[in-house]
């Protein structure tokens, strides 16, 4: 065997090299897709909460108008005591529906449904392709 023929052997052919880059880079972009998938359904659960949140403020905000509404009633036909006990419930539950509200609100706003990470990592990648095939 010459020397020829064994350099050869140990070579790959160019089909084999395009193949395997293309195998790799196919890899990568399955991680980078992911990646993406993951940061935006984290941001989507931060969101659910959030969402839950005012749901739970609506909820309670139609109550206390019910109890409102009850308590002006029992004001008009007798006059004190009745009308301050509902009186009290109502205003108890208006501050549970403002605080539901203020958390539901800064949960949503704390919420980054678009997947920052994932684009970074493959600006990262597609530069580093780039260096590489300038090499």
């Amino acid at each position: 065997m010459s020397q020829r023929e064994d350099l050869r052997e140990n070579e790959r052919t160019i089909s084999q090299l395009v193949a395997d880059a293309s195998h790799d880079i196919s890899g990568i972009v399955k991680s980078e897709i992911a990646l993406a998938k993951a940061e935006v359904s984290k941001g989507a659960k931060v969101m659910g909460k959030g969402a839950g949140l005012l749901v739970g403020a609506g909820i309670l905000a139609v109550f206390a108008l019910i109890y409102l509404f009850h308590t002006l009633a029992h004001v008009i036909a007798i006059w004190l005591p009745l009308w301050a006990g509902y009186l009290i419930v109502t205003v108890v539950l208006l501050l549970v529906a403002a605080i539901l509200g203020v958390l539901g609100k800064n949960a949503l706003s704390k919420s980054k449904p678009k997947p920052e990470k994932a684009i970074e990592q493959a600006q990262l990648t597609v530069a580093a392709v780039k260096d590489a095939t300038r090499s």
